[in-house]
């Protein structure tokens, strides 16, 4: 796998870090989450299957020394805590990265490491409207809306922060230098949203929100119900595309003519539910109209596309999720769905045995509430 032998200690949060930690863990590498001693997770880490748990007291001076420890045989440190909180544990970079110089200390914060919103609480939908992102998104003459929490805490931070943990692994096989990575959501949102940025004074968004090419302003660029009460995806934005989602309706171009927008929203309308998903699918599959069913999550796992790609994989218990990707030819990711979702601290003594701490060193740390070890299942690190 392609980050095979990479070793993360990642310190357990919310969302970006875990999802992050979980895309490093499926193409390879060996993830230990840090928890906190004696404290169960908010929520339970949907995104922590695969990955190992070490319960250790980072108020205790020997639990300092077992994370230095750690950190000095690791490659990745993973931190999500606003800017400050590691350095009151004395393990920020100007520590660790000194001891270590080949460590990869990724920090994954909502504003970064400085500046006057560095040290304030927030969520995705802060760090979205501070990117500027959130003021493009959502219906006219309605409030912005949020995309529920997918682009600030996943695209634009747990997505980029493992990006920049890669870049910097690359960059480390060469210079043989670790370097400190000051990731946050309101740049990381802002970066993915490059495009949109820079085509802010095209026709493509020269128009209030909600009212443009690609936000709902466009009637051959939207969703339709249907008969039974389902959807369909209408993105026929080239003319040619058109012409085909014209010849799947029935209709010509003097019926709906593409420039019409506030007409032809209505007409499609009216022509969607005159049958049901099922049906629309069977006129628009296998053409280049570019229309095609929106389906609830469950829906997708089933669908022909893709279960033949094997997009889609269960675990134990039923519970499906995206398998790995991009798809590398060679080094492929695994999806780790099928394994564990460890409890905090599953793997304590696993983990210190890997570290090379005996027996008798851990049980004195754990006599002396260093650590702290949860009986659940036998694994191998």
């Amino acid at each position: 796998m392609a980050l095979k032998g990479i070793t993360v200690l990642e310190f357990a949060g919310l969302a970006p870090a875990p999802f992050c930690g979980m895309i490093l863990n499926e193409f390879g590498a060996t993830v230990i989450r840090i928890d906190k001693h004696g404290a169960q997770p908010f929520v339970q880490d949907t995104v922590g299957y695969g990955k190992k748990s070490l319960c250790i007291n980072l108020k205790k001076a020997k639990g300092l020394s077992v994370m230095k420890n750690l950190a000095n045989q690791s490659d990745v440190i993973l931190e999500p805590f606003r800017k400050g909180v590691m350095e009151k544990l004395q393990l920020g970079p100007d520590v660790l990265c000194k001891s270590n110089p080949r460590l990869i200390y990724a920090r994954l914060s909502g504003y970064g490491q400085d500046g006057p919103y560095s040290s304030m609480a927030g969520h995705d939908i802060n760090y979205l409207g501070l990117s500027g992102i959130l003021s493009l998104l959502g219906w006219r003459n309605r409030n912005p809306t949020p995309p529920c929490n997918l682009a600030a805490d996943f695209g634009g931070g747990g997505l980029m922060c493992a990006l920049g943990i890669v870049m910097a692994l690359f960059e480390r096989s060469k210079s043989g230098r670790g370097q400190v990575i000051d990731c946050n959501m309101v740049e990381g949102s802002a970066y993915l949203g490059s495009w949109l940025t820079r085509t802010q004074d095209t026709f493509l968004w020269d128009k209030p929100r909600g009212e443009n090419l690609l936000d709902g302003g466009a009637h051959f660029y939207d969703t339709y119900e249907t008969k039974d009460g389902r959807f369909m995806a209408v993105g026929a934005l080239e003319s040619q595309f058109y012409a085909q989602l014209l010849a799947g309706l029935g209709m010509t171009e003097e019926e709906l003519p593409q420039h019409e927008v506030e007409t032809g929203r209505a007409k499609l309308t009216e022509k969607f539910k005159e049958k049901t998903q099922a049906e629309w699918c069977e006129i628009f599959d296998n053409t280049d109209a570019c229309v095609t069913p929106v389906l609830s999550l469950s829906q997708a796992t089933s669908h022909p596309h893709n279960v033949h790609r094997g997009s889609f994989i269960p675990n134990r218990a039923g519970v499906v999720a995206p398998a790995p990707a991009p798809r590398l030819s060679r080094t492929p990711g695994t999806s780790k769905i099928t394994e564990h979702n460890p409890a905090p601290g599953v793997h304590t003594r696993e983990v210190l045995r890997h570290f090379g701490y005996s027996d008798a060193n851990i049980e004195e740390l754990i006599r002396e509430d260093v650590i702290e070890e949860t009986i659940e299942m036998n694994s191998k690190l």
